[in-house]
């Protein structure tokens, strides 16, 4: 099954892939890994804020993961060209989680993004992975970036 059958059978679009917000590229290729610039959580009503161990539940630090996870698809989407089906393996995730210092849940918020993505591309979505307690940017709950391997 294709990745973007696969995506419509699961209710997910991909949205345009997020711009720059400082002096960086989304993506770098280099033979065929493409790495991915950190994307933070964000959703259609616009950035998903909070700490966890504070102000936010695993459960919502998950669903924030997952829509980093998407936004991640967005930039391969974009890097490309506009092709999602180039996309053969997911190889590692950085992800970092605003948390309080002794929060250690962090693996379990970044299983939102990880399982979705097994979900979408199957065993290519398995992938390698760090999982870090961190202050983010804008006050976001999550941003990872990653590695993947490109047709």
């Amino acid at each position: 099954m294709s990745i973007a059958q696969r995506l419509a059978d699961l209710g997910i679009t991909l949205p345009d892939a997020p711009a720059p917000q400082a002096n960086y590229v989304p993506a770098v290729r280099t033979g065929d890994l493409l790495f991915v610039s950190g994307q933070i959580s964000a959703g259609p009503d616009g950035l998903i804020t909070g700490r966890l161990g504070d102000d936010m539940s695993v459960e919502d630090g998950a669903a924030a993961a997952r829509a980093c996870a998407i936004s991640l698809l967005a930039q391969v989407r974009a890097a490309c060209d506009g092709d999602i089906e180039r996309l053969q393996q997911v190889v590692k995730l950085t992800a970092f989680v605003n948390s309080t210092p002794d929060f250690t849940d962090q693996p379990k918020v970044v299983n939102g993004a990880s399982d979705v993505l097994v979900e979408i591309l199957g065993d290519a979505g398995r992938h390698s992975r760090s999982a870090v307690g961190a202050v983010l940017p804008f006050g976001v709950a999550v941003e990872i970036e990653g590695i993947f391997r490109v047709a």
